[in-house]
């Protein structure tokens, strides 16, 4: 007993340790994906946040005599500042020179086969903010579902998620398959794009019991309990990390009347709406970059300031809190009219809305998903490539 005490103290100073030290991304580890690449026709999905040091990962590439085929660009572009759900279109990158690839616009959510003819070898290399319906998710599977039918292999230069540290919300009911949610997780899962990618895998998720042939470059220094900072703003309404931890418990109001800060200085930071009563915090939106049109552009806006709330860690301690929108709905008093059809696709199941119309408390909602929690945890426990 007490070696295996020692042991395990050993463990937590070892893991104490090697937190306390930077984590290094998968695009920062030349030495290990490099000679995996050399000599070969590279396509790229990447965005503003691809970032190799102070460069930009296809800048980086090129200068080293890369041969980039093309350049696949998710939701908001290459270069990021596109509004949230704008078709993005095949073009010229006009820095570059590179063809950008839409994997965005519609009709194309993935590489074709006559994009992927000419090239050897796809790398992936995006930020994600770690919740199912953020859509690089559903970008990496479509990447891996058409690098399986062609037979291409796929790299992943893994990037930690700023969300990684718990697990919460609903696993995905699949009548809600979207764009918007594309597996069978819960809403935080907790995962990097690296580990959900191996699982992808590892579940046979795509479709035909396809195999995509994968390689992941993991981070170092990173577990599960990282509260990891991005330095690249990962879409152009996630400005600040405040923003990153309050995404998957505002998010749902893009389904409902409020406003959540779209064309302001402090999206997903605040929600509102004209005739919200109570409130003594008021907002504008405006037409801004990455927010042309944004829900009650150019209306005041009443409603909260959650940029007030004490500190992170105690939005860490709530995960998703569906308070906000409760708080909304009965100030709004609109009854079932509060909600849009878009809004089972973001939440992925079809109990809470009724919940919420018949008066129960943001507690009991999420009691109804806790055996969804544990279940994934035990799930995705095989496909862990950090320690938790």
């Amino acid at each position: 007993m007490k070696k295996l005490i020692w042991i395990v103290c050993g463990l937590v100073c070892t893991l104490k340790l090697w937190a306390s030290e930077p984590v290094v991304v998968g695009a920062d580890q030349l030495e290990r994906y490099l000679p995996l690449i050399k000599n070969k026709s590279v396509g790229i999905v990447t965005n503003q946040s691809g970032m190799v040091g102070q460069l930009h990962i296809v800048d980086f590439l090129t200068k080293i005599g890369t041969r980039i085929a093309c350049v696949f660009a998710p939701e908001h572009g290459f270069r990021g500042y596109r509004d949230a759900g704008a078709k993005i279109y095949t073009t010229t990158d006009k820095q570059t020179g590179l063809p950008i690839r839409s994997l965005f616009n519609g009709d194309v959510s993935k590489p074709t086969a006559e994009a992927l003819a000419d090239i050897d070898i796809v790398v992936f290399d995006l930020q994600d903010v770690g919740v199912r319906y953020y859509s690089y998710l559903t970008t990496l599977f479509r990447v891996m579902e058409a690098c399986a039918e062609n037979n291409k292999p796929l790299l992943i230069l893994d990037r930690p998620n700023p969300n990684g540290f718990y697990v919460d919300g609903p696993i995905l009911d699949m009548r809600y398959k979207s764009m918007w949610g594309i597996l069978p997780i819960p809403i935080i899962h907790g995962m990097t794009l690296g580990e959900l990618a191996t699982m992808i895998n590892g579940e046979h998720w795509l479709a035909n019991n396809l195999q995509c042939n994968l390689t992941v470059i993991t981070c170092k220094n990173y577990t599960h309990q990282t509260k990891y900072v991005v330095p690249v703003p990962p879409s152009p309404n996630l400005p600040t990390m405040r923003s990153v931890y309050l995404y998957p418990s505002l998010v749902y109001f893009e389904a409902t009347p409020i406003s959540i800060g779209r064309g302001t200085e402090f999206p997903f930071q605040v929600y509102g709406h004209p005739n919200m009563l109570g409130c003594t915090f008021s907002f504008n939106p405006e037409s801004v970059r990455g927010a042309k049109n944004p829900p009650l552009r150019n209306f005041q806006c009443q409603g909260r300031d959650l940029r007030t709330l004490p500190s992170d860690s105690a939005l860490f301690a709530e995960g998703i809190d569906l308070r906000y929108l409760i708080d909304a709905y009965w100030n709004m008093h609109l009854g079932s009219f509060f909600f849009n059809s878009f809004f089972e696709t973001l939440i992925g199941v079809d109990y809470v809305k009724p919940m919420i119309i018949n008066g129960r408390s943001a507690a009991e909602i999420e009691r109804r998903w806790l055996p969804d929690v544990e279940k994934f945890k035990q799930q995705r426990k095989p496909y862990l490539l950090y320690p938790e």
